[in-house]
């Protein structure tokens, strides 16, 4: 749970700025328009497009969470939450090169497959790794590995935007994107007990 605790505090603080910060960073730097515009007709219309791609990362998670256990058993549980998570990171990062509003689409199907995976794996390693007579209550503590990283980033993550990033919330989804990256190299720290990879035998 330790091993894991950092590899979550990663994951749902970069969550969260994506939450909180993607349409004010998509109306700035995509549409163009003024950090303080936060009412106009454009603002609306970049406020509407960033619903309609969280849709699609929503529905891309939902597929690639059925194809997760297959994938899981053929290179691990580890290595899968490790590549999903740099999915995510890649996605988030690649929204600061692009300037077609379109092109987020390509963008969020990696946020799709590390959501699917955060929600999934991190469950599915520690599971192996606790008394399954204590398993409620081990789940329940390793939820507040979710929720602190977002009340961390509450307080501190507008302060970062405004003092540090010049109200120019494209670089907290950057921030984002680098610490998706980071957790998934912290998972490679992470003790997997019970995890199994099918190996097809070679004739």
């Amino acid at each position: 749970m330790k091993q894991l605790g950092l590899v979550q505090f990663f994951s749902w603080f970069a969550l969260f700025s994506m939450w909180v910060f993607t349409t004010s960073a998509v109306a700035t730097h995509i549409y163009g328009l003024p950090v303080d515009d936060h009412s106009s007709l454009a603002f609306n219309e970049a406020g509407n497009w960033v619903g309609i791609i969280f849709g699609i990362y929503n529905g891309v998670s939902a597929i690639y969470a059925l194809m997760l256990p297959f994938i899981a058993a053929k290179i691990g549980r580890k290595l899968t939450h490790s590549v999903s998570l740099v999915a995510g990171g890649v996605g988030l990062i690649s929204i600061y090169f692009i300037h077609d509003p379109n092109l987020l689409i390509y963008s969020m199907i990696g946020v799709g497959m590390a959501w699917a995976s955060i929600l999934a794996m991190p469950y599915a390693i520690l599971a192996g790794a606790i008394p399954p007579q204590k398993m409620g209550i081990y789940m329940g503590v390793f939820n507040f590995f979710i929720t602190l990283p977002q009340i961390f980033n509450g307080i501190v993550g507008g302060p970062i935007v405004k003092y540090v990033y010049g109200s120019q919330a494209i670089y907290s989804i950057v921030m984002a994107g680098v610490f998706l990256l980071i957790a998934a190299f912290c998972v490679r720290f992470v003790e997997d007990r019970d995890d199994v990879v099918i190996l097809h035998p070679t004739h």
